[in-house]
């Protein structure tokens, strides 16, 4: 029933668009539109775009992506999209439904990551962890998908993009090399990250850090008895400092979790969504560099509530 309802929604929104005479933003000899699905990956399209593209997010600031349900406005950028960019992984599962109806070529950011399988989990065991943003390195294959797509979108801007992808790649490496040079100053008995939802695994990858987590990706259920207790029996037996949560999550298991464990709650952690402009991360690379701020601090005992 859902697939039919949002099929007569894009048609209804193609329909409207096609009444007022649209074309798509190329032909009609302004910027062409490319539309992606969540906030993060949206200024990662920006960063490369420049001003040859207009991007927007599908979802909004501050929004949780994973059980996102698209609304009639969505689908009638959708429909006006000159090119679309996901995460896949099975981060957007509402998106397959989306891209069925929208008249436009699909990026899929994550192609050639290599995956983390998620464990623990019945309904995503064995799945990959969708996650793959968090880590710079991994941003860095991000930013290539998205040269490429963007270039065949618009070849006569090849060198524009190749130019901002390559200076934005540059950013990202610093900062991968700004945390392993601060996580060196936390001893190695200390270096693991406990948090709300799985979402820093590849992160956790990449610098040696353990990980713990409620639950591997936000559900409905989370939080339960079961999975604090483990949480808490973890953080007891490794002596972690300190737990954290994601900002689009409630962090009420977590901070029952550090009352349990003698541990500290270290505040919150974003993923999933960019701040408004005037909020504490309005970009990717600050959203990064904040989470990492907030991981060593609270790793070192300067952090926590």
């Amino acid at each position: 029933m859902k697939r039919i309802a949002i099929a007569v929604l894009v048609a209804v929104a193609a329909a409207a668009a096609g009444g007022c005479g649209y074309e798509s933003q190329g032909e009609a000899g302004g910027r062409p539109l490319a539309l992606t699905t969540f906030t993060v990956t949206a200024d990662m399209v920006r960063n490369v775009a420049g001003n040859r593209v207009e991007v927007a997010s599908i979802t909004k600031p501050g929004a949780e992506i994973h059980g996102y349900e698209p609304t009639p406005s969505d689908l009638k950028r959708g429909a006006r999209a000159d090119i679309i960019f996901d995460n896949g992984m099975g981060l957007e599962r509402w998106f397959d439904q989306f891209i069925d109806e929208a008249d436009a070529p699909r990026v899929t950011l994550s192609t050639g990551v290599r995956s983390i399988p998620i464990a623990g989990a019945s309904d995503y065991e064995g799945k990959p962890n969708p996650h793959a943003w968090m880590s710079p390195a991994n941003a860095r294959v991000y930013v290539e998908n998205i040269r490429k797509g963007l270039t065949r979108l618009d070849p006569a801007g090849a060198a524009y993009f190749r130019r901002n992808a390559e200076r934005y790649s540059r950013e990202l490496t610093r900062v991968h090399e700004d945390l392993e040079r601060e996580l060196a100053s936390v001893p190695r008995s200390r270096r693991a990250l406990v948090t709300c939802e799985g979402a820093f695994s590849y992160l956790a990858r990449d610098t040696g850090m353990k990980e713990h987590y409620l639950f591997p990706v936000n559900a409905e259920q989370e939080g339960t008895p079961k999975q604090i207790a483990s949480v808490v029996e973890a953080v007891r037996r490794d002596r972690i400092p300190v737990v954290f949560c994601e900002s689009t999550l409630s962090d009420k298991p977590q901070r029952q979790v550090a009352r349990e464990s003698g541990a500290r709650f270290g505040g919150e952690l974003y993923v999933d969504s960019l701040s408004k402009p005037d909020g504490p991360v309005p970009t990717y690379l600050e959203l990064l560099r904040r989470d990492a701020r907030t991981i060593v601090d609270g790793l070192k005992g300067g952090g926590g509530v």
